[in-house]
């Protein structure tokens, strides 16, 4: 066993760092307060090569796998950005993993090199408000006309909405009644979003106000039959196919915000006297934030195991869920302790722990809550009855 990472993933991390360095705390602060998408930090990272990180070179990215994808996303949450400034960027990373797996070579010659690039930016069009979790009980509609769909429905948590050009929608092209098993039927298509048939809403939310969250309206909109990615009627298996990636990159997010509110604990624990000395000294305050570092190094063993599986090929489903749950606990009870060793000036903003802790608590819910992790790993890792 080699727990290491290679020269080559050290100098990812090191490189992202020293970007980062030119965005502190007080920018990403600033852009939570005003609702603004950090454009400046989204247009170097994309400079650098860091978005097509994980799209084959043949299509204008690096090649390079999960793992490394991961520490770059890791990296950025852990300078202060938490998920201001992931968010921008994994969408584009995990997001079209469908598409290199399954789409046609003129889908990707079309669309890869532009999202490597950062020129093209694709959302993510799968939850909807009477489904939810439930996705094989979506509604939104897609029927086919000649060379081309017509797709009507409404989807909500889209998150980049505003800023994307595409989105990689699921839809159903067969109705739930009238397919064998519930996952059949549902097709995935690469969709205009800046359309007159495109209904944009953001959504007013607690944290990671810099990214817009949405809800999105179809009222008719065609997409082209060569923006279907893969075979018709397959999409649900097609999407399935990148949530694991998903899972590890958001696993890597929520490590790296557990980062940045430890450091920030450990400074202020060492700095902040208080009847005549470190609050630090005292165990009161000491231990949590010993067991949030055990707890973050543990998430981190998961995350790069899950990793290490995707890149190699074997089955993960387990431990890129597992990595996601244990990552999202880890990281906001690091960010929680964070704000209980600050005391009052916890909750003040210039010290910046409340904003971690706001985007570390989204981490327990999105994309998948903790108990529907815990219903995965009950049925297909302990072999127990289904509860839903």
């Amino acid at each position: 066993m080699d727990f290491a990472l290679t020269e080559e993933q050290d100098l990812i991390r090191d490189a992202v760092a020293k970007v980062c360095e030119d965005f502190p705390d007080e920018y990403w602060a600033q852009k939570d307060a005003d609702h603004e998408f950090p454009w400046d930090f989204y247009n170097t990272m994309s400079e650098a090569g860091w978005i097509g990180i994980a799209i084959p070179e043949a299509y204008g990215g690096s090649g390079r796998g999960i793992t490394e994808a991961s520490i770059v996303l890791e990296e950025v949450a852990a300078s202060g950005a938490a998920m201001n400034g992931a968010t921008p960027l994994h969408l584009s990373m995990f997001g079209m993993e469908p598409v290199v797996k399954y789409g046609s070579e003129e889908m990707k010659q079309k669309y890869l090199p532009a999202v490597a690039r950062g020129e093209l930016h694709v959302a993510f069009g799968v939850t909807e408000p009477d489904a939810g979790t439930d996705t094989t009980s979506i509604k939104t509609a897609a029927r086919r006309e000649g060379d081309q769909y017509i797709v009507r429905g409404r989807k909500v948590w889209t998150t980049k909405a505003l800023q994307s050009e595409r989105v990689l929608l699921l839809t159903r092209t067969t109705p739930r009644d009238e397919v064998e098993r519930r996952t059949d039927g549902m097709t995935l298509l690469l969709a205009e979003l800046q359309r007159d048939e495109v209904t944009i809403s953001p959504i007013d939310k607690v944290g990671r106000n810099a990214v817009a969250t949405c809800e999105v309206v179809y009222d008719d909109l065609p997409v082209s039959v060569t923006d279907r990615v893969g075979e018709e009627g397959k999409g649900f298996q097609y999407l399935i196919s990148g949530l694991n990636a998903e899972r590890i990159l958001i696993a890597a997010e929520a490590l790296g915000i557990g980062k940045a509110a430890l450091r920030r604990a450990v400074g202020y624990a060492n700095e902040r006297v208080v009847f005549g000395r470190p609050i630090g000294k005292n165990q009161g305050v000491s231990f949590p934030l010993a067991e949030a570092k055990m707890r973050l190094d543990a998430a981190e063993l998961m995350i790069r195991k899950a990793a290490w599986m995707l890149d190699n090929g074997i089955p993960c489903g387990a431990e890129a869920n597992m990595a996601k749950w244990l990552a999202a606990d880890a990281g906001f009870q690091a960010a929680d302790q964070a704000m209980q060793a600050h005391g009052g000036f916890g909750y003040a903003k210039e010290y910046h722990v409340e904003r971690y802790w706001r985007e570390a608590r989204l981490m327990r819910i999105a994309p998948i809550s903790q108990e529907m992790i815990c219903n995965f790993v009950s049925e297909h890792v302990l072999d127990l009855p289904r509860s839903y």
